[in-house]
């Protein structure tokens, strides 16, 4: 199975946590042993956001903001690499290409974003197009998508199984800004939809959902 893989930073990085980014390393070997090949993309969480505030304050425009969320999360990336050791890629792919050959070599692809105005999200959903993904998984710091934001709205109500035409109608934000934070980029889902590419959101700090998401068991909430 052809899987992408896509990490928040809300999850690993928002604080930091070894523990959790060693874990998903481990994942990361089991998948492969499992002979599934596996890209993974992630986010740059609260430290991203910080140095978007601080750029901002520095009143650097927009573009070199999202530079700075970018450059964080290839750092996250290459952490996830350097573990994986000869399993993964030799560097972070910067571009949607290097990555998909990266992949055809055999190695566990493991990169952050590429370029200003796109999200972490958005490239998860254009490696899945390159690669022929069946199936896109993505961490969260929630149980999966609901019908509000649960962190705003005690009446949030979890959903099970939805359409990509649902999904865009729970969307809190229709367009991309930096540092940009909610449970699925407006932009990765006119990609996925495009493709009509499978995407189970889960509760990315409990690893045992990704695996059950893989397994084509019920976790979180599947979209398609």
């Amino acid at each position: 199975m052809r899987i992408v893989l896509r990490i928040g930073g809300s999850v690993i990085a928002s604080p930091i946590n070894p523990v959790l980014l060693c874990e998903y390393t481990d994942l990361l070997k089991d998948l492969k042993r499992q002979k599934n090949e596996i890209a993974v993309v992630v986010g740059g969480g609260t430290l991203a956001r910080e140095f978007i505030a601080t750029a901002k304050e520095m009143g650097l425009p927009e573009d070199a903001q999202d530079e700075v969320a970018i450059s964080i999360s290839r750092v996250f990336a290459q952490l996830l690499l350097k573990k994986l050791g000869k399993l993964g890629c030799i560097n972070v792919p910067l571009t949607i290409e290097q990555a998909a050959i990266c992949l055809r070599e055999g190695k566990i692809v493991v990169m952050g974003g590429l370029k200003p105005g796109m999200t972490t999200d958005t490239v998860a959903a254009l490696v899945a197009e390159k690669i022929g993904a069946d199936l896109l998984v993505k961490g969260t710091d929630q149980e999966g998508v609901y019908s509000k934001d649960p962190r705003t709205h005690e009446d949030a109500v979890k959903i099970d199984h939805m359409s990509f035409e649902d999904l865009s109608g729970v969307l809190a934000q229709d367009k991309h800004k930096a540092g940009i934070h909610q449970i699925v980029d407006p932009e990765a889902v006119k990609v996925l939809k495009r493709k009509r590419i499978k995407v189970v959101v889960v509760n990315g700090f409990k690893l045992g959902n990704v695996l059950m998401a893989v397994g084509g068991k019920s976790v979180g909430t599947l979209i398609e």
